[in-house]
């Protein structure tokens, strides 16, 4: 496809707008007759913006007459238009002819490499070091494309990582996309025929316990400390004795989170003055050329890369890219904290750590917040309730 729109450039093509009811009948014809446009853009439901080459240009009128649709040039473009322009002074004509062969003889030979690799992980979910290892698996951008073998990649890819479920590569044009689906967790196989005790997670004081298979061990209102049997995997029957079995059951007990942080009342950190510089480079596949000559002229900075890389269309990206540098100025500041703050900003960090633990955070009871002075540090300990559920969290042989 992209091809065929690099020779329509050498041949030349317009932009045309198509206005009228028959939009979709249009874009059907065209397609049947083997009529190529691209860059499609609908406005209104009734306008249809497209670009189309001159030798078809003539055949796509005559569908658009029968149709009823009118037809309006917006843009020429390539070279038959160029020489056109400039077709009294022949010299330069053929000057832009040559250099504009050589381009396109430049772009069609780039085609044949992948210049871009686009990862796309299913639901935008996260996996660390992807782009890393589909490079070291082989493939990597600047390679050709009759040297990507998609089978290999994809197998390396699957024995390297245990966290993708299903890749797929896919080359468009000079992008080649990988789609990958994460491997989701497998569940616990839990045997309900091997004996086993539930034990506590957690140190708490118990407010409900139901033994539904094996003998509960402690009673409402115990305090227990972690790791404690609280239903073991045993039974007793008049005649059948004591029986071992896979304890099942469900404890809810009362568990205390307690933890202390230290905020200093003097704070050392950069701040962002305001002040910031802009610098460029341009990448040639793996060269690149520094318009600057100094990484900055502040003495301490953030640094911002941006890069853009160039394409012809949708997926023909070229060997070139350009990357925008933002430097903004830091400056050191001592933040002074009042004991307020130092308490607000303790408390917040404590309950953002202790809820990280909890699994079930609407089963908060209570928080509780206690704060010692100090003249250099601020001591601030929050202490947080919580109802634990247990539910075969647990097994002692």
């Amino acid at each position: 496809m992209a091809i065929k729109i690099l020779l329509k450039y050498i041949l030349g093509y317009v932009r045309i707008t198509v206005e009228g009811y028959y939009i979709e009948r249009f874009i059907n014809i065209c397609t049947t007759n083997k009529i190529l446009i691209w860059n499609l853009k609908r406005e209104k439901g009734v306008k249809l913006h497209l670009n189309i080459g001159i030798q078809d240009f003539y055949r796509a009128i005559e569908v658009a007459k029968k149709l009823k649709c009118k037809v309006k040039i917006e843009k020429k473009r390539g070279i038959p238009f160029i020489i056109n322009k400039y077709r009294k002074r022949k010299i330069f004509a053929l000057l832009i002819f040559i250099i504009l062969i050589i381009i396109l003889v430049a772009l069609y030979v780039s085609s044949n490499y992948v210049w871009n690799i686009e990862v796309q992980v299913e639901d935008n979910l996260k996996l660390e070091n992807i782009e890393n290892d589909i490079q070291e698996v082989g493939l990597k951008t600047g390679m050709k494309k009759s040297k990507v073998n998609v089978e290999e990649i994809v197998n390396k890819i699957r024995l390297k990582r245990n966290d993708i479920s299903w890749i797929g590569i896919n080359l468009n044009g000079t992008n080649a996309i990988v789609k990958v689906v994460k491997a989701k967790e497998a569940p616990e196989i839990i045997d309900e025929k091997e004996f086993t005790n539930i034990v506590a997670k957690k140190a708490g004081t118990i407010t409900q316990i139901i033994a539904q298979n094996g003998t509960a061990q402690v009673k409402v209102g115990d305090k227990v400390e972690a790791g404690q049997i609280l239903i073991q995997g045993t039974m007793e029957g008049k005649y059948t004795g004591i029986r071992y079995v896979h304890s099942l059951g469900e404890v809810k007990a009362i568990v205390k989170y307690i933890k202390t942080v230290q905020i200093p009342l003097k704070e050392e950190r950069n701040v962002e003055t305001g002040n910031k510089e802009t610098k460029y480079k341009i990448n040639f596949n793996k060269f690149q050329i520094n318009f600057y000559k100094t990484l900055s002229k502040f003495k301490i900075y953030d640094t911002i890369e941006e890069e853009k890389k160039f394409k012809i269309f949708s997926n023909l990206y070229l060997p070139i890219s350009v990357t925008k540098i933002t430097n903004k100025e830091l400056e050191n500041n001592i933040k002074q904290y009042t004991i307020e703050e130092a308490t607000e900003k303790g408390t917040k960090q404590l309950e953002k750590q202790i809820e990280a633990e909890i699994e079930e955070k609407q089963n908060i009871l209570r928080k509780k917040c206690k704060c010692n002075r100090n003249r250099r540090i601020h001591r601030s300990k929050c202490n947080i309730w919580s109802y634990w559920k247990y539910r075969n969290a647990g097994k002692d042989k």
